[in-house]
């Protein structure tokens, strides 16, 4: 066996595995940053020995087995370290004892999926949702530093100290890593949906690499969703994000091209469009929309189901799409809302009036996102002012990180 090779299947089994593995180290330990390093030695242990001694049968037991033995051995020699987790686990426990005595109960084996469950753990109502949700992002769901910056529109040093942060607050105030009672669920739920939108998000526009898609993002963005609405199946905004994934994974298919390449949503043959997703997410979308709490991802679910429903872009309610976005702007104020409403507004009124909602855009929120000068681009180039839409097309590339999405702007750029 080669080296390369082993080095290769550990890289597969660490990426496809990682979250879960820090989930159950976790849950054993109640420590985030044992259960990094652990999970780190345990890797390198297997770079080792796995060219040596072949791949073990089954290669997460063996890195779950050896990051444990590491785990002990650090506690071994960090007598005051074991002692601080000895007393946190004690805490933890009188404080499940006294929820299950006021009826509150813990709702730990409600929840089948351990990754879902330390989603809930980390989301801890003591972080600001942003830190709870950049932490998740990068300890558990496996996305790298700069992936999560690009999620929060930051540079990549900042989301560095936003997580480093919230990992010594973690610290310093002695949080346990416990699955919340039923009665802390509310709290932690808008935490817990940011962080399986944005692993969705990243994985149906991979921020870097040579591919559009990451497919085992989005799939387990989707699984995880299912699983979340089989317990909460009352709550809006559970309902709201698993229409939307569906909605807008429907499309997956007609996104790209036989060689890879995007292909933009004017463009795309809706005929490849996934049935089944569209009508089960409308379902859901009807479900989220009638009771009260109508959230964000409601509202987006709404945008992508009347996409859905138009057989091209030019027959798509465009009026209706501008007003949803008026309405998700209310809920949930963001650059990139007011960004994808100002295209919205181009299809209702014309490529002058969305230009001039574009440049109405200001902040340093959108400094450095190329979708930004990328619609810029697209909207000169319909007016007309080519010299303006080639600099913008231009711009857009140079900031754009995935190869897919370069090829693209670049490919528009040509065609001009």
């Amino acid at each position: 066996m080669t080296g390369g090779w082993a080095a290769g299947c550990v890289e597969a089994v660490f990426r496809e595995e990682r979250g879960r593995l820090l989930a159950m180290l976790v849950r054993q330990f109640g420590d985030l940053d044992l259960a990094e390093d652990a999970a780190s030695e345990a890797i390198e242990a297997a770079l080792e020995c796995w060219p040596v001694d072949g791949v073990p049968a089954t290669p997460v037991a063996w890195l779950l087995t050896t990051a444990r033995r590491k785990a002990v051995d650090r506690l071994r020699r960090d007598r005051a370290y074991a002692a601080r987790l000895a007393i946190m686990q004690v805490e933890a426990q009188q404080h499940a004892a006294e929820a299950f005595g006021q009826g509150v109960g813990d709702v730990q084996e409600e929840f089948p999926d351990e990754r879902l469950r330390l989603f809930f753990t980390c989301c801890h109502p003591a972080l600001p949702v942003e830190a709870q949700t950049a932490l998740t992002l990068r300890c558990l769901a496996g996305l790298s530093t700069p992936e999560v910056a690009r999620a929060f529109l930051v540079p990549e040093a900042t989301m560095a100290q936003r997580i480093v942060r919230a990992k010594r607050k973690i610290r310093d105030a002695r949080i346990v890593f416990r699955v919340p009672g039923r009665d802390e669920l509310a709290r932690r739920l808008p935490g817990v949906l940011g962080v399986l939108y944005l692993i969705f998000t990243e994985g149906y526009a991979a921020s870097t690499g040579g591919e559009l898609l990451r497919a085992d993002l989005t799939d387990e963005a989707i699984r995880l969703a299912r699983i979340l609405h089989r317990l909460l199946p009352a709550e809006p905004e559970v309902s709201g994000l698993l229409a939307l994934l569906l909605l807008v994974d429907a499309r997956r298919a007609a996104r790209t091209d036989a060689d890879g390449e995007l292909v933009s949503l004017g463009d795309q043959d809706r005929g490849r469009w996934d049935a089944d997703r569209i009508a089960e997410g409308r379902d859901l979308v009807v479900a989220a929309l009638r009771g009260p709490g109508t959230g964000p991802y409601a509202i987006q679910a709404a945008i992508a189901a009347v996409h859905a429903e138009a057989a091209s872009t030019t027959t798509t309610d465009w009026p209706q799409i501008v007003a949803l976005y008026d309405v998700l702007a209310h809920l949930s104020p963001s650059p990139v809302v007011q960004l994808n409403r100002a295209v919205a507004v181009a299809m209702r009124d014309g490529p002058q009036a969305g230009l001039a909602a574009l440049d109405a855009l200001r902040g340093e929120a959108l400094r450095g996102y190329h979708p930004l000068p990328a619609a810029r681009a697209d909207l000169l180039r319909r007016l007309g002012r080519t010299t303006e839409a080639a600099a913008a097309y231009r711009a857009a590339a140079e900031l754009a990180s995935n190869e897919r999405e370069r090829a693209f702007l670049r490919k528009k750029l040509t065609e001009l």
